[in-house]
């Protein structure tokens, strides 16, 4: 993301002590940061998220309304395409939680109380992965601008992919699109899931689902695109999370709150 501004942060801490504390170490590690006024529940930090697009999320874990992790999973849910995903960060006192965090895709797990030290190691890490995110290395700018080009040709111009050549170690396997069950985005690769297990293909999910031969493969996630052909069946909670059981595949696909609406009966 290249932006003119610094970078902006939102905190969300129900306990105001807690809150002034962060906000005043914050400001003398990182002087440079924007912060916006502090969430004071787990809505107001959903809501605040969502309309400020903030570069970095400090969460805490229990809150009134939402939890942290319940608030990570909304934004992600629902945050734009268009725009880099937020850095999460969660401070909190109770460390039983570190592992949900980290299935969250959290840059850091910091246990109060928040110390100075320990504070400018998170800010550290938040610098570091903010300047990789604006500023490319040298080479990069040009292969970007390829690549946008590639992506502007025409999709008839290019050979649809009906095999694809994925890593599994020092290994290329030989996969055919109708055995992939989904295919899961993460930093710099796709994850081809089948039912033999996973290999990594080192392309965009963008640019993999527009070179896929045929018209199975469907979005449920911002990150994840599932074979329909082995869809079994799509089940709502009580809370109206909706996921799929997949044929092949012992766990279900979360399905996000912006495509539910295609698994609802006809």
């Amino acid at each position: 993301m290249n932006t003119p501004h610094a970078p902006l942060a939102l905190i969300a801490e129900d306990e105001p002590v807690l809150a002034r504390t962060l906000v005043r170490l914050l400001q003398g590690a990182w002087p440079g940061l924007r912060l916006a006024p502090v969430a004071e529940d787990g809505l107001a930090a959903t809501a605040q998220a969502l309309a400020l697009l903030p570069d970095v999320l400090f969460l805490d874990i229990r809150m009134p309304a939402r939890t942290g992790l319940e608030v990570a999973e909304i934004v992600s849910d629902e945050w734009p395409e268009t725009h880099p995903a937020p850095l999460l960060v969660f401070v909190t006192a109770y460390d039983e939680f570190a592992v949900s965090a980290f299935e969250h895709a959290a840059i850091d797990y910091v246990l109060k109380p928040v110390t100075p030290e320990r504070l400018a190691a998170t800010v550290a890490r938040l610098q570091e992965r903010l300047a990789a995110r604006t500023l490319p290395r040298a080479g990069e700018a040009a292969q970007q601008v390829q690549q946008m080009q590639a992506l502007a040709t025409s999709d008839t111009a290019r050979e649809p992919i009906r095999v694809i050549r994925a890593g599994v170690g020092n290994t290329v396997r030989m996969i055919a699109v109708a055995d992939v069950i989904c295919l899961e985005a993460t930093d710099k690769y796709v994850t081809v899931v089948t039912a033999e297990g996973e290999a990594l293909v080192r392309m965009s999910l963008r640019e993999l689902a527009t070179r896929i031969a045929g018209g199975e493969f469907i979005q449920i996630h911002r990150s994840l695109l599932v074979n329909s052909r082995h869809i079994v069946s799509a089940t709502r909670d009580e809370l109206g999370h909706c996921s799929l059981s997949v044929r092949g595949l012992a766990r279900p696909l979360k399905v996000s709150r912006a495509f539910a609406h295609l698994f609802r009966p006809m």
